[in-house]
């Protein structure tokens, strides 16, 4: 015996929840309401929005893991960090996922973090100063002093990365900076890299520091390269596009 029940479009709860999730993200510009700011309660926002309890809070969900809007319970939903946690654990994921994909995505990864810091070395250097220089040099010699103990130094590293972009003030690339550093730390131990690499990265960061404390601009951007090539080396070589003996000593 057929049903009398009619049957629901599987397209249509996404379609009004994606309704909602936009206009609960044009609330918050309208308003202009800061990270931290508290929104409208469920009650209000269903109200307000013309929507269904369920919709409203499929919504609050998908901001939520956006990093939009904050779910304190007990509390209420307020506007959130806006940080990048969702692309780094997307990139992440990618990156990983990379390992059945010849490492393309990584390499690719590699590549854009490159480009950006390469292309940054004018301010960078114009923003260089001899506190920065301390700073940079303390963490180089930790890496020196890690890398022939034959350990890693991704902490010093990141630190390295976010301390030459402070000075620009943009905290959209300092964001990015630290972004790719979370992702790389995650997928670059997949890599297997030898001390001999490791001490080629800790001598690639001294050459930065330098170029940048002698304000050479060329310089600072073929110590970039530098610092980058093991990684592209070993990526390369998962790739089998290069002999995994490049660069010849």
């Amino acid at each position: 015996m057929a049903s009398n029940v009619p049957e629901q479009s599987p397209a249509r709860a996404p379609l009004r929840r994606q309704e909602v999730t936009e206009r609960i993200k044009s609330l918050i510009l309208q308003n202009r309401l800061a990270p931290g700011d508290p929104l409208p309660t469920e009650s209000e926002l269903c109200e307000t929005l013309g929507a269904s309890r369920s919709s409203v809070r499929e919504a609050v969900k998908v901001l939520s893991a956006l990093d939009i809007v904050e779910v304190r319970h007990g509390h209420g939903t307020y506007v959130g960090r806006l940080s990048l946690a969702a692309l780094v654990e997307g990139l992440t994921f990618r990156a990983m996922l990379s390992r059945h994909d010849d490492f393309a995505t990584l390499a690719e990864l590699v590549e854009v973090r490159q480009v950006l810091e390469r292309g940054l070395a004018a301010p960078i250097i114009g923003a260089f100063d001899d506190g920065q220089h301390r700073s940079l040099a303390a963490l180089v010699a930790e890496m020196e002093e890690l890398a022939e103990r034959g350990e890693t130094f991704v902490e010093q590293d990141r630190a390295f990365h976010l301390l030459l972009m402070g000075p620009l003030h943009n905290r959209l690339i300092t964001q990015l900076t630290g972004a790719f550093w979370d992702v790389h730390a995650i997928v670059v131990p997949m890599l297997e890299a030898s001390v001999a690499d490791a001490r080629e990265t800790a001598a690639a960061h001294r050459a930065i520091v330098e170029a940048a404390a002698r304000k050479d601009v060329p310089g600072f951007a073929d110590a970039i390269a530098a610092h980058y090539a093991p990684v592209l080396k070993h990526l390369n070589a998962k790739m089998g596009t290069v002999d995994p003996s490049w660069p010849p000593a």
